[in-house]
């Protein structure tokens, strides 16, 4: 089975809590158990900002939240569970130990996996009498948000297994990447060690402080790795000759003494302080919990960018994100078409922070975007869902006209309701109110109008029977409403 139907969470810290939340924000009730008297509060804070994250991240449809239990002991904890994910303290001993009691109380069958940083998994399952099934799943923080997972199996990890785990991470959004080998610190946190170890020199040699260090990263290769990670970067940096001139090119510089990759700096006291001081300045005017918040909102303006790239396929975790995304909407309930005699609400959605302009108002086209989203939930709702579209035939857009009569602003809910104007089904014609829902004010209008087309023959025919079947009840029920007093107007009239 490829879905992880229940999980538990052993060890509920930066890590733990964020696993958590990925598992329960993807509909998985969840177990955790830590003993630190306030873990709760602790998963509590992560558990909140990772649901304004996803709110800012996505507006498909997110699966009923899953329900998150902690108990008091490992054995409670892993019940029932198919993958149990250990997060506790970067000790040897004390997480074999916790393995070794995960082992003898789980399900034979369930999945175990460490979030360990550099710990080998054979150390790991040492004394477990079912190792074949445990294995690294190192994560990066947020895990919530950052859908990577290192997989590493032991000497007595099973290859299925690692199979296995990769396949149960895509319905949660995860895109899991199986090493050949085990090796301390894997991948990821070698190469990060590396650029660590060599940014700690420059800031005891008075190079530079931590925030140009910072800068130098994230105006400058941090945004290329974002996207395209390093050999495909420097694949186009070596030009139309590809990646064998870049290394023949500069490749000769490895052998400059321009690093001290090995030359270990020595972390005494005055340098911990001038560091910590240093990070002050930098960064000490956010709390913790305010940089967390940060942080995520610039991760989801980096994936939201990445999903539109590549002529809207995307790209890197833009392309993992539409890849969920798609997932999400094919699992999610289907709504249903009730013919009534009053405006249907098609939908419900916030302002995110990339919508605000700099007058920190609903940027123009966000309003077009709420109603372009209010049409497609009106298209699902018939039946011209992605699986309609993917068979060939869809709805375009060819006319629409609003009116912006009022300001929505950062974080303000918004509904979106419609009314079915008088038509054949080959056209949908709507009209649309947005409003804001603290209030109900009435912040803009939109009437609207769709044909039906092939796609594969290039012009306008009649939908399928199974859609018409759905949608002309509703027509006929709404022809009965009175005409919203601003149909049909064009740009200049006076209002009514």
């Amino acid at each position: 089975m490829t879905k992880i139907n229940k999980a538990a969470c052993i060890g509920g810290g930066v890590i733990g809590g964020a696993w958590a939340a990925r598992f329960v924000l993807a509909g998985i009730d969840t177990k955790m158990f830590d003993p630190h008297p306030e873990a709760e509060r602790i998963v509590g804070e992560v558990m909140a900002n990772a649901e304004r994250a996803y709110g800012l991240l996505t507006t498909a449809p997110l699966p009923k939240k899953g329900k998150l239990t902690f108990v008091k002991t490992i054995e409670e904890a892993v019940e029932g569970a198919d993958w149990i994910q250990e997060s506790v303290p970067e000790r040897i001993d004390l997480k074999r130990n916790v393995l070794t009691q995960i082992d003898a109380a789980a399900d034979p069958k369930a999945l175990i996996g460490s979030s360990t940083s550099g710990i080998m998994p054979t150390e790991l399952q040492r004394d477990m009498k079912h190792p074949e099934r445990m294995f690294v799943a190192h994560p990066y923080n947020p895990v919530y948000l950052l859908p990577l997972a290192e997989l590493v199996g032991g000497e007595k990890t099973s290859p299925e297994t690692l199979e296995l785990a990769k396949a149960r991470l895509a319905p949660i959004g995860m895109k899991g990447v199986i090493l050949k080998k085990e090796i301390e610190a894997f991948v990821g946190d070698r190469l990060l060690e590396a650029v660590w170890r060599e940014g700690l020199w420059l800031i005891k040699d008075d190079i530079c402080d931590t925030e140009t260090l910072d800068d130098v990263i994230r105006y400058s290769f941090g945004m290329r790795w974002a996207q395209m990670g390093m050999f495909e970067t420097y694949r186009i940096a070596g030009g139309e000759a590809g990646m064998r001139h870049f290394i023949a090119q500069f490749g000769p510089c490895l052998s400059w003494p321009w690093t001290k990759l090995m030359d270990v700096v020595d972390l005494d006291d005055a340098l911990v302080e001038k560091i910590a001081n240093q990070s002050d300045a930098q960064s000490g005017a956010y709390g913790f919990r305010e940089l967390e918040r940060i942080r995520d909102e610039n991760l989801v303006g980096i994936m939201q960018t990445l999903k539109t790239s590549n002529g809207g396929q995307g790209w890197g975790a833009g392309k993992l994100l539409t890849e969920f995304e798609a997932h999400l909407w094919k699992s999610a309930p289907k709504p249903e078409a009730k013919p009534s005699a009053e405006p249907i609400k098609l939908l419900e959605t916030k302002v995110h922070p990339s919508w605000v302009d700099y007058n920190g108002h609903m940027t123009e086209f966000r309003y077009n975007q709420c109603f372009a989203d209010a049409a497609d939930s009106l298209l699902r709702m018939v039946g011209a869902d992605l699986d309609y579209v993917a068979a060939g035939h869809s709805y375009y857009t060819v006319e629409a006209h609003n009116q912006w009569l009022d300001e929505a602003k950062l974080g303000d809910a918004l509904y979106v309701k419609a009314q079915i104007l008088p038509t054949d089904g080959k056209k949908i014609h709507t009209f649309m109110w947005l409003h804001r829902a603290a209030d109900d004010a009435l912040l803009a209008t939109c009437e609207h109008l769709m044909l039906h087309v092939s796609s594969k023959e290039g012009k306008s025919v009649p939908p399928l029977a199974s859609v018409l079947e759905k949608l002309q009840p509703m027509i006929a029920v709404h022809a009965s409403m009175p005409l919203p007093a601003t149909a049909g107007r064009v740009v200049g009239q006076k209002k009514a």
